[in-house]
């Protein structure tokens, strides 16, 4: 099968059954899903959606946070990963949107970039989810499904995405990137994929390879 049909089919399956596929994480702004965005490399949404809200209650704006120690941010988020590293990178990137940005988060990939802990993956969320703009983050699932199903044969992210957004329409490349993320998060699972549950195996190299 070319990548073209396989690509058509991976859009008609999830148009149908998954049309409204978006973001788990949980916020009101920008601002906000920034710093959920942050939090979530290499930590669970759902625990990121844990820490978040104390954490906006008390830093309801960069101002907010910008004034607050490196200490204070971390005793609010310690449950994640990297809660150190983090905490510094949270308090980095409020200080620079309230010097730099007049505290807005900018709808600019490369501006975002930027900020401290916001790499491309992140500021490619930020752009995709908040702004709109046609991106394709590319995560751990983005990566290991795209692999698995034959859209891409890439040896690292940055590959991954390079291909992925060659090979979607502009105008899908944002959904997909939920679709392929919710996909590796509940069925195509890195410990045990649940063929048996996945509507695509027709269409997927790893279940003709290793399954059927």
């Amino acid at each position: 099968m070319r990548k073209k049909q396989r690509v058509k089919e991976f859009i008609e399956y999830f148009s149908e059954n998954l049309p409204e596929a978006k973001t788990e994480l949980h916020y009101t702004n920008a601002f906000q899903l920034t710093v959920a965005v942050v939090l979530s490399a290499q930590c669970t949404d759902k625990r990121v959606n844990i820490i978040t809200p104390p954490l906006f209650e008390a830093f309801p704006t960069p101002e907010v946070m910008a004034e607050a120690s490196v200490d204070y941010i971390f005793d609010l988020i310690k449950s994640c990963s990297y809660p150190r590293n983090k905490a510094r990178h949270l308090s980095g990137l409020a200080k620079m949107l309230v010097s730099d940005f007049n505290s807005e988060i900018p709808g600019n990939l490369e501006l975002l970039q930027k900020l401290p802990g916001v790499g491309r993956k992140t500021a490619n969320v930020v752009g995709s989810v908040y702004f709109d703009i046609p991106a394709m983050p590319v995560d751990t699932h983005v990566f290991r499904v795209s692999n698995r199903i034959g859209l891409t044969a890439a040896k690292n992210p940055l590959q991954s995405e390079l291909q992925l957004l060659k090979l979607f329409p502009e105008e899908k490349l944002n959904i997909a990137h939920h679709w392929l993320i919710l996909h590796g998060r509940y069925v195509c699972k890195a410990r045990r994929s649940e063929c048996e549950n996945c509507g695509i195996t027709s269409i997927c190299k790893y279940y003709k390879k290793n399954k059927k």
